[in-house]
Order: C-alpha cells, then sequence, then structure tokens
C-alpha cells in the first residue's frame, strides 16, 4: 500500500508539471517561447489561443487561398463592391478597374474578413486622396477559423494567390507596377509580403500593418525588405500580437512600438491601432519618424535623425531604417 501510495504521488507531480499555465492575461507573454496568448477578434471578443495546437493539414487545403474573394471599391462605386474573379477576365473588364490609375491591395487579418474596420477605414481614405483602383482581399474562409496556427500556417497560400491574382488583373486590364501599393494588418501583412515576392518584388510600396508576431518570430516566409521596392512597416504592439523585430525598407516605432499605445485601454488597441495611424496618414500626412541608432532608441521614442513620414500615399516614397516618433491619443492623432 505504501508503494502504491508513492507511486501514486510520484504521477501526480509529474502530471501536475505537465499540464501547462493557462494565464489570465498577456503579461506572461514572450516573443517566439511562450504557449499561449490573448486575441481579440474583430467584435471584441477575447480569445485564449493555443500557439501548440496541431494544425488540420485536410481542413486548410480545402480552404486555401482558390477561395480569395477579391472586391473593387472606386470612387464610381466606393461603397458597392464588385467582385473579381481570378482567371474571369469578364469580372474584371466589366468592372469599374481602370489600368492606368493606381491599385491599392489591402488584406486583413486573423478573425478579419473583408467587411472588418480596418478595410473600410483605409479604402476610404485611399478614395478620399485619389482616383484609384482599391481592391480588398477578404480571406475570411481560412481567417475565421479560431485555430489561429493553422490562420498562420495558411497565409504564405493565401498570399500566392493574391500575387498570381495581381499578375492576373494587369495582364488583363492593363496596370502599372510603379503604382501597386500593398497594405496589410498583422497576419496580412504577411500576406502582402508572400504576394509581393510572388510578383517579385515589383510593387512600388508594401506597407505592413503590424505583422503579426506569434508563429512569425524568425519565420522566413514573413514580411520582409524583398516583398517590394520600397517596404515599409509600421509597429504598435510589439513584443506581442506583433513583431519588434525590423522588418522592412524603413520600419516606424510609433510611441516606442508597444503596447499600451496613447489613448488605448482594451485589448488588441494598441495592435489595431496601426491601421488608424496609417489610414489618418494617408488623409493627413502629419506624422513624421525620426531616424534612430537601434531598436532600443527607437523604443524609447528618443531618435532625433534624419525625417521621413510615416505612412501616407504618396508612391514615390522611399527611406532606410528605423523611426521612432509620437502622436496624440485620438483621430488624427
Amino acid at each position: 500500500m505504501r508503494v502504491f501510495l508513492l507511486l501514486l504521488a510520484s504521477c501526480l507531480v509529474v502530471a501536475a508539471n505537465e499540464v501547462p499555465t493557462i494565464p489570465g492575461d498577456n503579461s506572461h507573454y514572450v516573443e517566439g517561447k511562450s504557449r499561449y496568448i490573448w486575441m481579440t477578434d474583430d467584435e471584441g471578443v477575447h480569445h485564449l489561443v493555443d500557439l501548440h495546437q496541431p494544425v488540420d493539414m485536410d481542413s486548410l487545403n480545402a480552404r486555401n487561398g482558390h477561395y480569395n474573394q477579391y472586391w473593387l471599391f472606386t470612387r464610381q462605386n466606393p461603397h458597392h463592391r464588385q467582385v473579381l474573379y481570378n482567371g474571369n477576365a469578364n469580372s474584371v473588364r466589366n468592372s469599374n478597374y481602370r489600368g492606368n490609375r493606381p491599385t491599392k491591395i489591402i488584406v486583413h487579418g486573423w478573425r478579419n474578413d473583408g467587411n472588418s474596420h480596418m478595410n473600410i477605414i483605409i479604402r476610404d481614405a485611399f478614395l478620399a486622396v485619389m482616383d484609384c483602383n482599391v481592391i480588398v482581399v477578404d480571406w475570411g474562409r481560412i481567417a475565421g477559423n479560431l485555430n489561429y496556427p493553422q490562420v498562420a500556417a495558411g497565409v504564405p497560400d493565401v498570399g500566392n494567390h493574391v500575387g498570381h491574382f495581381i499578375q492576373f488583373v494587369f495582364n488583363t486590364a492593363g496596370g502599372n507596377w510603379d503604382q501597386l501599393h500593398l497594405v496589410g494588418f498583422s497576419l496580412g501583412a504577411h500576406v502582402v509580403g508572400n504576394a509581393g515576392r510572388v510578383i517579385g518584388g515589383r510593387a512600388r510600396r508594401v506597407t505592413g500593418l503590424d505583422p503579426a508576431g506569434p508563429s512569425w518570430h524568425g519565420n522566413g516566409l514573413a514580411l520582409n525588405r524583398y516583398s517590394g521596392r520600397f517596404v515599409e512597416v509600421i509597429h504598435t504592439d510589439g513584443h506581442m500580437l506583433g513583431l519588434m523585430d525590423p522588418l522592412g525598407h524603413a520600419d516606424f516605432y510609433p510611441n516606442g512600438g508597444k503596447n499600451p499605445q496613447p489613448g488605448c485601454i482594451i485589448n488588441n488597441c494598441s495592435h489595431s491601432r496601426a491601421n488608424e495611424f496609417f489610414a489618418a496618414t494617408v488623409h493627413h500626412g502629419h506624422l513624421v519618424g525620426r531616424q534612430c541608432p537601434n531598436v532600443r532608441e527607437a523604443e524609447l521614442s528618443n531618435c532625433h535623425g534624419n525625417a521621413l513620414h510615416m505612412g501616407n500615399a504618396y508612391l514615390g516614397k522611399h527611406g532606410h531604417g528605423l523611426y521612432g516618433l509620437r502622436t496624440g491619443a485620438n483621430w488624427p492623432f
């Protein structure tokens, strides 16, 4: 009996050590090491994400980038989408798409879809300042899955399909690589990163809005400077839902590039603040970063180097380095 009790006690100790601690918040989170993280969806609902959750490859392959939807908005139809179909030339030729206009591609993130707020505010900002084609990529059939690792695993294929779609549209109805701007938020930043590399890095601008951090630290399939001719990144929730590492030609760290951003109280606000910063700069072009010698100085916003505008819609924009700046707490910041 004594031997049995000792064995039982040993088993309980081992079992207790094997059960992972489920956190009540994200204060424990260490980028690239932690198993659990709290994430908030587009409806403000909090989800505890297990970054070790298995990926169902059969399900993922059944919901791959082939099911992306492409919604066109122009000044002729600013609020009512026209659906373009990859491989269907008539869907493009019979739409308001024009090859002589600048083309903007917008891609959402996890638990979002084409109707998510970030698409709307960025679409409306672009159309307010220029006559352009705005194409919103709806990949909600994959992104809507609660299994974050599975959604992250689907990102490269989604991005590859986006890249092939852009090539199809340009070949069918015209387009200018010098007037192509890809914009992606969170996992969508890595989608446009892959899309940009599929088209040979020819996009004039690629903007990553707080590229997703979990599962992407050191990932070779993440957004990088080979994704476009000028790749800029706006970091707002680094070391948490977003990556802190520099990824582009120019990386901006407003208010230190991490949580909490000014005016943010609820979870996930800092992550999505990158979308609002970008939309505001498209309208106003007013947020200016100063070059920093390293990420640490950018985190402190203690930078006094050359100036470079963050965001905006200017297609001729260029620059290199890390940039820090301070913003306000409310629109337009």
